[in-house]
This record gives structure tokens, C-alpha cells and sequence, in this order.
């Protein structure tokens, strides 16, 4: 199996010549960090080859119906799921750090591409290059980091609205009703609308594909694995029920398919179709800048870009959130590392690659991943053996996709995206931190208004009860006969309002005023403002004749306060001995031994 990738290498300590650093970035340790697959390509074995070929093939089948049905999703043209889903195979193969990752459409940027591209194919391309550049200029500017900022809360909220409306945007091809709008509430309305214009034929066949597609999911959740002592028979029935249970997409779409089309050989179409598509590999060609509209009006590279607005901020982030979250998780289960910023790149590269392929924004799949992991791959190269299989769809089975029902693809749709609803994290949420509803309910809410209204929505608000804990630091206060207020975090420019009302409000304006020791030994940093505010409160402190102590200041902290040479500045080491200062009114030497260690 394949070993822990090379982490890139990071700064060295001390001084080395430009010629050091010159040879170094030249070395091959950061060729294999540029190149991942150097690092296991000359450990390859021929047990390897055999579990990446089935491994490969395994999520080929399983890529292939889904390809067609995540491009309705994205209201487009089926053939572009299958223009989606082969370069990531091969680019990530040479630039990927997890054995198990696959890139390819997935449910949720398909989602996000219908709401900023229309249905229209031309920007689909575009903005596929567009996020590929966005992402690669992240990777290279060591980026990464700045996906810490959207926080669980915000991720879940996100999928479950996610997979809401994905999942209820297929029941209308189960239920063979057409022109229902896209907007999520509209879509609603007019599907409950206009059942009565149900077609019984697609609701029949939508029907048996949920059921087998469930039947098959359970029978290969509850298959336990063989044991030793069962006979070849035993193993072999085992082997086949799990084939059969993985590649349940593939089979459930072509038993579906050969019903059309033997129910429209006896001239009998109650089936909706795809109906026609484009035959053949996509040309290989740069994607166009510009957009002529079918009255002749032409669209410049810049007015697109207007148009996509925040889009080119929201798919981005979350196709590389996506796909790094799973990365990270395959990579935990599997023992192994991965490199952010290595998979930021590669995702970046695929997308720039794809867009010369007529390809959408791709990502991580999970449920694919999920497949590779468990089918035993190896290496990225099973990805190579998926690309192959969903070219050889596209050179030689589009005319047989013609007669795929809408219904069987959208119960494949169905049963991908239900699994994201997960319920049980609200239940954890409120019973570990209630809070956190607060950003998963406004991002899960506002997303079925528009999905990038959700995202940014849950930022915001994950943003603000971050500040919001900045601002509002806990101020532990015991009473010892002197006041001894414990600060939990370090002190910044908006926390020093807070604290000014704590003191005024808890010593000074008490009566009569108290003294007060100053717990500092969490406060790692100050900044001027804290540092000015300081000095008003040791002036407001003596003119009432009580003390202010601080206790446990850090040497960068004191350093600070004792550079700003604030007066009646006094410190101690222990909030014991600021105690005994206070309870004995002489002038201890504490803050003049401060000075002279500063100056050693």
C-alpha cells in the first residue's frame, strides 16, 4: 500500500547562503513535494497494479451513471458530467497526496454551478477555468490556511441544505413533470402543484430503481467479510454480492435503460429519456472568453465575470473545502498523510486542465472516494483506470444513453445525497456547544434562499461569535478581601472597553473603591491600545488610593508595558505575593527588579 507522502520541506533555523537556499529549491526532496508521485512510482509492485486496476474500474462503473445524472443537477447537458469526470483521474495521479481521493462532479458544485452558470455550457467552461486559476494561485501563495475560517457548523449546515435541495429537486423527474423552476421555494410549490400531470410510468420505474439502489446500499452495509473457515464457494458468493452492491449505480441505469428502450420498440414511450446527446471525446480546445447570445448580442469576458459575482469566491473555496475535508478524512483512516496546499494545486490544475475538455468545476467525491478506499486501491493510479473507463462511455456509449430514463438517474441522485442530511449533528450540536446551531441553522436556512447566501451568511455569523469572544474575554473575579480578576486570553485593542467597564464597575466604583490583582498569566500579547488604556487605569486607580497589581506577566508582556513606561506600574510573579503587597501598604522593589532584568 501506498507509504506517506514527502511533506514539503519547510524553513530551515538559521542563516544559509542564497546558493543553500538556491540548491535546495532545486533538490529532488522538493521535486517529489511539486511531484507526489516520485515518491511511490519507483516503489511500485505488481500486487499494486492488480488492486488499482480493480479499484479503478470498480469507481469507473460508479462514475459514469453518476456523471450523467450530477449534469442535470447542474442543468446541463448530460454529456458534460462524463466531459467532468475523466481529467482529474489522470492529473491527480501525478500531483495528488492521497491514495484514495477521486476528483469528478459532485452533487454539491453541481448545485453551486447551476446557480451562477443557468444551464448555459459556455460559462460552465469559463467559470471552470476561472475557479482552477483561483485555486491555483492559492496553492501557490500557501493559501490553504485561509479554509480554517469556515468552521463544522457552517460545512454541515451547508451539505444538509445541500442535499435538501438537490434530493428534492430530482422528485420531479420521478414524478416525469417538466418546466418547474429552480428556485428552491418555486420548486416546491409547483412540484405539489402539478402532480396531477404525474406520468405513472416514471413514477413506477423511479420507484423500483430507489428500491433496488437501497436494497443493494443495505445488502453490502450488512455483508460481513469472509473469514477463514468459509469454503471458495462462500468467498466467491461474498466477492459477488459486493461487486454487484458496488457498482449498483451502473446496474440499476442499464436495466433501466434496456426497459425504455424495449417498452419504445413496441412504440410504447411512457419513459422520460435523456434523449439525444453529443457523441464522441470532447474537442481539446481553449475555453472561450466571451459568449454570443442566440439574438446575435455578444458578451465580453469581463461582463461574464461581473455576472458570476460572488460565485468566484464561493465555489473555490468550497470545491477545495470539499476535497480537502475528505483527503484529510480517508487520510486519518488510512494512516497517512496529505498536503493542503499539494491538494489545493492539484485540484486547481484539474480544473484549469478540464476547462480545455468542456469540463465544470470538479472536486472530491466522497462516495467515490469511499469506494476506492474500500475496493483496496493502492495508489492515485487506479484514478488513471477510471478516466480510461468513463473515455471509452464517451467514445463508444453515447448512443446507448439516449434511452437512459430521467427517473433512474434520479434516484441515483436520491440516494447520493441522502446520506448528507445528517441529523444527528444538531442533536450533538445541542447537546456539546448550543451555540453552534446559531451558524449551522442561519447557513442551512439562508442556503435554500441562495447557496451562496447560506456560506457567507454562516461565515459572518461564525465570524462574529469569534470577535464577539475577542471583545468579550472571561473575567474570573474572586474575592480575597482584595479583588483578583483572572483574564482568560490575551488582551487586544477591542477587548479593552470590556475590561475598563469590568474594573470600573466591580473596584472603582464600589464603596469604597477596592483594590485589584490582575491575573495575567494566560496574556501573551498587548498592543497600544491596551497599553494606553492601561495607563488611564492606573491613573484612576491612585487618585481613588487603592492598587492595581498585575501578577504573572509574561517577559514579552512586560516588556512591553515597562518599554511604554507607564507610572505606578507594579508586577509581581505570584497573585500571592500581589496579596501580601496589598495587604501590607509598602513600597515593595518588584517593579524596579523588573527594570533592571530588562536591562541585563
Amino acid at each position: 500500500m501506498m507509504e506517506p507522502l514527502v511533506d514539503r520541506p519547510g524553513p530551515q533555523i538559521g542563516r544559509s547562503s542564497l546558493g543553500e537556499r538556491m540548491a535546495s529549491c532545486c533538490s529532488y526532496r522538493t521535486l517529489q513535494a511539486w511531484l507526489p508521485i516520485l515518491t511511490w512510482l519507483p516503489k511500485y509492485r505488481l500486487s499494486w497494479l492488480q488492486m488499482d486496476l480493480i479499484a479503478g474500474l470498480t469507481v469507473g462503473l460508479t462514475t459514469v451513471p453518476q456523471a450523467l445524472a450530477y449534469a442535470e443537477v447542474a442543468g446541463l447537458p448530460v454529456q458534460y458530467g462524463l466531459y467532468s469526470a475523466f481529467m482529474g483521474g489522470f492529473i491527480y495521479t501525478f500531483l495528488g497526496t492521497s491514495k484514495d481521493v477521486t476528483l469528478g462532479p459532485t452533487a454539491i458544485m453541481s448545485l453551486l454551478c447551476a446557480s451562477y452558470v443557468g444551464g448555459d455550457p459556455v460559462r460552465a467552461v469559463l467559470l471552470t477555468l476561472l475557479c482552477g486559476t483561483i485555486q491555483t494561485a492559492m496553492a501557490l501563495l500557501r493559501l490553504g490556511f485561509l479554509l480554517d475560517f469556515i468552521s463544522f457548523p457552517v460545512i454541515k449546515g451547508f451539505t444538509c441544505a445541500a442535499a435538501v435541495t438537490i434530493g428534492f429537486g430530482q422528485v420531479k423527474n420521478v414524478l416525469g413533470l417538466k418546466d418547474i423552476p429552480h428556485e428552491f421555494f418555486l420548486q416546491v410549490y409547483y412540484t405539489f402543484y402539478r402532480i396531477p400531470e404525474t406520468r405513472i410510468g416514471d413514477v413506477v420505474l423511479g420507484l423500483l430503481c430507489l428500491y433496488l439502489l437501497v436494497m443493494l446500499q443495505w445488502m453490502k452495509s450488512t455483508l460481513e467479510p469472509p473469514s477463514e473457515q468459509d469454503t471458495p464457494l462462500t468467498r466467491a458468493a461474498h466477492s459477488l454480492v459486493w461487486g454487484i452492491a458496488t457498482v449498483r449505480n451502473a446496474l440499476v441505469v442499464v436495466a433501466a435503460s434496456f426497459v425504455a428502450f424495449s417498452w419504445n420498440a413496441f412504440g410504447s414511450p411512457v419513459f422520460t429519456i435523456t434523449g439525444k446527446t453529443s457523441q464522441g471525446l470532447p474537442p481539446f480546445r481553449a475555453p472561450p472568453l466571451s459568449e454570443t447570445t442566440p439574438n446575435g448580442t455578444s458578451i465580453s469576458f469581463g461582463e461574464i465575470v461581473e455576472d458570476f459575482g460572488g460565485g468566484l469566491a464561493v465555489i473555490p473555496f468550497m470545491g477545495v473545502l470539499e476535497s480537502i475535508a475528505i483527503a484529510k478524512a480517508f487520510a486519518s483512516q488510512n494512516d497517512y498523510r496529505i498536503d493542503a496546499n499539494q491538494e489545493l494545486f492539484a485540484i486547481g490544475l484539474t480544473n484549469i486542465m478540464g476547462s480545455f475538455v468542456s469540463a465544470y468545476p470538479v472536486t472530491g467525491s466522497f462516495g467515490r472516494t469511499a469506494v476506492n478506499s474500500q475496493t483496496g486501491v493502492c495508489t492515485p493510479a487506479g484514478g488513471i483506470v477510471t478516466g480510461v473507463v468513463v473515455l471509452l462511455s464517451l467514445a463508444f456509449l453515447m448512443p446507448a444513453f439516449y434511452y437512459i430514463p430521467k427517473a433512474s438517474l434520479a434516484a441515483v441522485i436520491i440516494c447520493a445525497v441522502v446520506p448528507m442530511v445528517d441529523y444527528r449533528v444538531v442533536i450533538q450540536f445541542w447537546r456539546i456547544r448550543k451555540l453552534d446551531l446559531v451558524p449551522f441553522l442561519t447557513t442551512f436556512l439562508l442556503s435554500f434562499w441562495e447557496v451562496q447566501y447560506g456560506i457567507v451568511g454562516g461565515v459572518v455569523v461564525s465570524g462574529l461569535m469569534l470577535l464577539y469572544n475577542v471583545a468579550r474575554p472571561s473575567i474570573k473575579v474572586c474575592d480575597h478581601g482584595v479583588l483578583v480578576m483572572e483574564l482568560d486570553s490575551g488582551l487586544s485593542f477591542p477587548s479593552t472597553e470590556y475590561l475598563n467597564t469590568v474594573l470600573y464597575t466591580q473596584a472603582l466604583q464600589a464603596s469604597p473603591p477596592r483594590s485589584v490583582v490582575l491575573d495575567c498569566h494566560h496574556v501573551n500579547t498587548v498592543d497600544y491600545t491596551v497599553v494606553n488604556e492601561l495607563r488611564d487605569l492606573l491613573r484612576q486607580f491612585k487618585l481613588r488610593g487603592v492598587g492595581l497589581i498585575f501578577s504573572g506577566l509574561q517577559y514579552s508582556v512586560l516588556e512591553v508595558l515597562l518599554a511604554a513606561d507607564l507610572p505606578d506600574l507594579r508586577h509581581t510573579a505570584s497573585v500571592e505575593a500581589a496579596l501580601t503587597i496589598l495587604s501590607e501598604p509598602t513600597y515593595t522593589e518588584e517593579q524596579e527588579e523588573g527594570k533592571s532584568l530588562l536591562r541585563k
